[in-house]
């Protein structure tokens, strides 16, 4: 029987904790074995300020269990969060505290540890989505900063981008500066006429015809050029997806009307390829995804397109290699994985997780483990990810989470995917 060097060095520090050498040995190899840190929101006020809290988990590389790091978990800076994301060099997490319409940042330390910095506030009422690509955060507000907007009235909602600024004299890298100046001139004329003044956030209105709409996502590609949201039309039932051209500056530009996919159609998430290449959103309403090409911009069906799932698709992530696609499906308590090829989807597995999974993830530093965040099980699921795209649970899967779990990011322990 052969044993690999991880497996001498954990027999020899297992046996020789009293020498200070090999403890220094057996403090390396810890680190070694750390993939990824892996941050899960849980919305369920605790403590004083009634914050939500942020779960650190630390990956084991070997059998994928999920440990939380000492002094886990750390309070979200906010009430309710139900989104977050890690900035594109691995050095901050920013959490969306809905309740509270902000957006903190966190810098990320070397032991995944988190360290408030800064919070803004987002220019619409009841944040609920984020994105980050490039130098910009892009941010869903389910209304509009409107006086006449409550959920007794509900009004259409809103996006906005903060530019992460750089490290530069006493600022950080990381903070984010004010929300990008946009404005938009939609429909002009007649009793109809929605038009909207330059200001901080850009309305999402489906023409010039007064309805509801609400985001449910938003997803800037890995190249930073387009950012999409996906929306559901509460006045005609209609699910819909905006695209947008983003300016160098963080400007926008819509570009042309929104796609209609149709009645019925209530979109749950949104997502994109590691290349941009291609578009996904969920169907919670029907248990299907639409696939699209990108393109120069404008949205193509894929061959097949829209693809089965289980029920209540609410979160869909891609691999970094854009080899499989991961679905939560929250009504089934499963998790499926689809292959992709030329961006079509093929289901290959599907596997049980804890009760109502809201949000699904992928280590991206082996893109081998992928794991669940389960709303009503107070947990989250690890599975090993083999090449064929089944999957195992991991070692002592599920994980306890705090309460209400809502969403996952994960950054890579040496801050590089490499």
């Amino acid at each position: 029987m052969k044993f690999n060097k991880t497996s001498q060095l954990l027999l020899v520090c297992a046996a020789s904790l009293g020498v200070a050498g090999l403890m220094t040995a057996c403090s390396q190899l810890t680190a070694t074995l750390t993939v990824d840190f892996v941050y899960v929101t849980s919305a369920k006020a605790d403590g004083a300020d009634n914050y939500g809290e942020v779960d650190v988990f630390e990956i084991n590389s070997e059998s994928g269990r999920m440990r939380q790091i000492p002094t886990s978990p750390f309070p979200s800076g906010g009430r309710n969060p139900v989104a977050e994301a890690a900035s594109p060099d691995n050095a901050n997490l920013y959490v969306v505290n809905q309740d509270d319409n902000s957006i903190v940042q966190f810098a990320i330390g070397s032991d995944g540890k988190l360290y408030p910095q800064n919070t803004v506030n987002t220019p619409g009422v009841f944040p609920l989505s984020v994105s980050v690509s490039k130098t910009n955060l892009f941010v869903a507000d389910t209304y509009q900063p409107l006086s006449t907007c409550s959920p007794a009235s509900p009004c259409s909602g809103s996006i906005a981008v903060f530019p992460i600024q750089g490290s530069s004299g006493s600022t950080p890298a990381g903070k984010l500066a004010a929300a990008v100046n946009n404005g938009a001139t939609y429909c002009a004329g007649g009793s109809s006429a929605n038009t909207y003044a330059a200001g901080d956030y850009w309305p999402l209105l489906n023409g010039c015809t007064g309805d509801v709409v609400a985001p449910t996502g938003i997803n800037a590609l890995s190249t930073g050029a387009n950012a999409y949201v996906s929306a559901y039309d509460s006045t005609n039932t209609h699910g819909y997806i905006f695209g947008f051209s983003v300016g160098t500056d963080g400007t926008l530009a819509q570009l042309g009307p929104p796609l209609d996919l149709g009645a019925g159609i209530h979109p749950s998430a949104i997502a994109s390829d590691p290349t941009g290449a291609f578009l996904y959103v969920t169907d919670v309403a029907n248990a299907q995804v639409f696939g699209f090409a990108v393109g120069s911009g404008n949205l193509t069906p894929l061959a097949g397109s829209p693809y089965k799932t289980g029920n209540q698709p609410a979160s869909i992530a891609i691999d970094a290699t854009g080899k499989f696609a991961m679905v939560a499906e929250s009504q089934d308590s499963t998790v499926s994985t689809y292959s992709m090829n030329n961006g079509a989807l093929s289901r290959v597995s599907s596997s049980a997780t804890g009760l109502q999974p809201v949000a699904v993830g992928i280590d991206p530093r082996l893109n081998k483990y992928v794991y669940t965040a389960n709303f009503l099980g107070n947990n989250v699921s690890g599975f090993a990810l083999n090449q064929d795209g089944s999957m195992l649970n991991t070692q002592f899967s599920p994980f306890t989470a705090n309460a209400n779990p809502t969403a996952v990011a994960a950054i890579p322990h040496n801050g590089s995917t490499k």
